[in-house]
C-alpha cells in the first residue's frame, strides 16, 4: 500500500477528466506528475506539482489549472481539502480516516509492508567486497561489503531478482606476492628464519598458513627453486586466504551466491573472445596514445599498444588491453569477467568499489555499453575511506594485519549489527569516521542506538500490556478502533510510516541503501516524540485504561515497530526487543 502512489494516480485520473471536459488539451505528457511529502508538514500531508508542470504545455497558468484540479480532488473522500498555494502548487489533507487504514494495513501486513514489484522480476548482478585474496579484510572492506549486502536486499525488497557475485583477483603479481610470502612462513614452521623482505606481506595471519604448508609438504620444498614451489604454494595460499574472506564476512552478516575468479578467465580463451567482440564492432586497434595528463611529452615514451576505442562509449581517452610486450593490461580481463555478466542474461549491473578505483568508471562502462549493444546499464559506486577513532583518538593499525585495522577488529569490538548501520549512515561516496566510543554511546545522537531503542520501547509496551492482560497479537490489534488514533502528533507518526513504500521505492531506483538508515532514524525520532509527549499528555500515553483504546494506541506503536524491523533487514541489523 503505497498511499503516494494512490493519490498520484487519483491526481493522473482527475487530470484525464479535464482533458476530458475540455479543461485542458487533449495528450498531455503526465510522467512528471509528482506526489510527494511537502517540504513543510505545516502546509498539508501531500502536495503535487501537476499544475506546475502541465502549465506550458497546456497554454494555461498554473493557478487555474491547479484550482480546477483542487476542485475535483475535494470531491474524493480520501482528500479532507485541496488548496492553491503560491503560483500552482497544490497542497493536500488527508482525512484521518485514511492514515487509521494505513496502520491496519501495515498490522495485517506485516514486515512485507513496503514490498514493491518495482524491479519486475529483472536480474541484477552487485558485484562487491571482491577483495584481493592476500590477507584478512581490512576496515575499507568492511563499508563496500554492507552497502553491497544492504543494496542487495534493497533490491530483493523492490522486486529485482538479485545475484550477489565476489570476484576473486587471483590473476594477477598480488597473488604471487603472496605465495612468496607465505612460502617464508613454510620456512618459519620448520624452523629457519623468514625473510619477510620489502614488498611482502608481513601480517601473523601468514603464520597458519606456512604452518599448514609444512603439515602438507614436510621439508620437501626448502631447497626447490621458486619455480617448482610457486605455483603449488599460490594455489594453496590464495586458498587459505579465500577461508579466511569467507569467515570475515560471515562475522559480517554476508553471503554471497557466486564467486568468480579471475585466474579462471586465462587460458581458458574468455579474454580472447571478448577482445575479438570488440574487435567485431571496430572498437579495438593498434595505436599511441597521448602522454597522460601531466606529463610532458618529453616524460612519455610513445609505444604502440592494442587500445579499446572507449571513447565511441562516452569514455574521455581510449583504454589499452594489451600491452607491447603481448600481455594483457589488468582492464582486460576485468572486460572478459563483466562480458561473462552480460552473456549470463543479467538486466543490469552494479560495482562496488573502492575510492581508488574511480579512474575505472567510464572505461568500464563504456566496455559493458559496447559488449551489450547499450542494453545493461552498469552503476558504479565508489566508498569513500572509513576513518577509525577510539578515546579520541586514531585506532591503532592491527598487529595480525601487519598494516592495517581488519574487519574482525571492528566486528569484535562493536558487533555486526552496530557496525553494518554505522557503515550506511552516510552515503557511499562520503567519508565516515567511525568512532568506537560515540556508536555504542546511549544517546539521541547514536542513530543505531536510537532507532533500536525506539523499538525496545515499543516491544516493552507490548510486554506491559501482555502483562495486564490485554491482547495485543497484531491480528486483535488490527482489529481495533483505530478512529481514536486522531491526535495531530499521532497523525504525523502514521504519515511518517506512509513514506516507507516510497522510501523503498527511491531508494531501490537509486542504488542508495543508505535512505533506508535515514528513514528509520527519522522514523525513530517520530516515536519517541510521541513518547515524551505523554509525559505530559496522559492522553498520547499508548496504554490507558479503557482496553479498546489502549490496543488503538499500541496498534500504531507496533505499526512503527513493523516497519523498524523490515528497514533493520535490509541493512542486515537484528531488532532488538529490550536494551541492556
Amino acid at each position: 500500500m503505497n498511499l503516494f502512489t494512490e493519490l498520484r494516480a487519483l491526481v493522473i485520473a482527475e487530470l484525464g477528466a479535464m482533458e476530458a471536459a475540455g479543461q485542458l488539451p487533449a495528450g498531455l505528457e503526465t510522467a512528471a506528475v509528482a506526489v510527494e511529502p511537502p517540504r513543510d508538514p505545516a502546509h498539508g500531508d501531500m502536495a503535487t506539482n501537476a499544475a506546475m508542470v502541465l502549465a506550458k504545455p497546456a497554454g494555461l497558468a498554473p493557478r487555474v489549472i491547479a484550482e480546477a484540479l483542487a476542485a475535483r480532488l475535494a470531491a474524493d473522500p480520501r482528500i479532507a481539502s485541496a488548496e492553491v498555494a503560491g503560483p500552482g502548487f497544490l497542497n493536500l489533507r488527508l482525512n484521518p480516516g485514511v492514515w487509521q487504514g494505513l496502520v491496519r494495513t501495515v498490522l495485517q501486513t506485516g514486515t512485507d509492508f513496503g514490498r514493491s514489484d518495482i524491479g519486475a522480476g529483472q536480474k541484477v548482478n552487485v558485484e562487491f567486497v571482491s577483495a584481493n585474496p592476500t590477507g584478512p579484510m581490512h576496515v575499507g572492506h568492511v563499508r563496500g561489503a554492507v552497502v553491497g549486502d544492504a543494496l542487495a536486499n534493497l533490491l530483493a525488497f523492490a522486486g529485482w531478482n538479485v545475484t550477489r557475485e565476489y570476484y576473486i583477483n587471483d590473476g594477477g603479481a598480488q597473488v604471487d606476492v603472496l605465495a612468496r610470502s607465505a612460502f617464508e612462513r613454510y620456512r618459519e614452521a620448520n624452523g629457519l628464519e623468514p625473510e619477510i623482505r620489502e614488498g611482502l606481506y608481513p601480517g601473523d595471519y601468514l603464520i597458519p598458513v606456512g604452518e599448514a604448508l609444512k603439515t602438507k609438504y614436510g621439508t620437501t620444498l626448502l631447497d626447490q627453486p621458486e619455480s617448482v614451489w610457486l605455483d603449488e604454494v599460490r594455489d594453496f595460499a590464495t586458498d587459505a586466504m579465500m577461508a579466511m574472506i569467507r569467515e570475515d564476512l560471515a562475522a559480517l552478516g554476508v553471503r554471497m551466491d557466486v564467486y568468480s575468479s579471475e585466474k579462471a578467465l586465462y587460458g581458458t580463451g574468455q579474454i580472447e573472445a571478448a577482445i575479438e567482440t570488440l574487435r567485431g564492432m571496430d572498437l579495438i586497434y593498434d595505436g599511441v596514445l597521448e602522454p597522460p595528463k601531466g606529463k610532458t611529452p618529453e616524460d612519455w615514451e610513445p609505444r604502440e599498444q592494442t587500445l579499446f576505442r572507449s571513447t565511441a562509449h562516452g569514455d574521455d581517452v581510449d583504454r589499452p588491453v594489451m600491452k607491447s610486450d603481448g600481455s594483457w593490461t589488468y582492464f582486460a580481463p576485468d572486460i572478459a569477467y563483466h562480458y561473462n555478466k552480460v552473456q549470463r542474461g543479467f538486466d543490469q549491473l552494479i560495482d562496488i568499489f573502492g575510492a581508488d578505483h574511480g579512474g575505472y568508471v567510464k572505461r568500464m562502462k563504456a566496455a559493458v555499453s559496447a559488449l551489450s549493444g547499450g542494453r545493461v546499464p552498469l552503476d558504479i559506486k565508489l566508498i569513500q575511506l572509513v576513518k577509525l577513532f577510539k578515546n579520541g583518538e586514531p585506532f591503532k593499525m592491527s598487529k595480525r594485519a601487519g598494516t592495517f585495522v581488519t574487519l574482525r577488529d571492528v566486528v569484535e569490538e562493536v558487533g555486526a549489527d552496530v557496525t553494518r548501520f554505522v557503515m550506511l549512515t552516510r552515503k557511499n561516496d562520503m567519508a565516515l569516521d567511525f568512532d568506537f566510543d560515540k556508536v555504542m554511546e546511549q544517546s539521541k545522537d547514536n542513530p543505531v542506538f536510537y532507532v533500536q531503542y525506539a523499538n525496545a520501547r515499543i516491544n516493552s509496551v507490548l510486554r506491559k500490556a501482555r502483562a495486564a492482560g490485554v491482547s495485543v497479537d497484531d491480528a486483535t490489534l488490527a482489529t481495533a478502533d483505530l478512529s481514536v488514533l486522531n491526535h495531530p502528533a499521532e497523525l504525523a507518526l502514521m504519515g511518517k510510516i506512509a513514506e516507507w513504500p516510497r522510501l523503498v521505492e527511491i531508494a531501490a531506483k537509486g542504488n542508495e541503501p543508505h535512505r533506508v538508515a535515514f528513514y528509520l532514524y527519522e522514523l525513530a525520532s517520530d516515536l519517541h516524540g510521541l513518547w515524551n509527549r505523554g509525559n505530559d499528555e496522559p492522553g498520547l500515553r499508548f496504554v490507558q485504561e479503557d482496553t479498546s483504546v489502549t490496543q488503538a494506541k499500541i496498534g500504531l506503536a507496533r505499526a512503527v515497530s513493523v516497519v523498524i524491523c523490515a528497514g533493520l533487514a535490509i541493512l542486515g541489523v537484528t531488532p532488538v526487543e529490550e536494551m541492556r
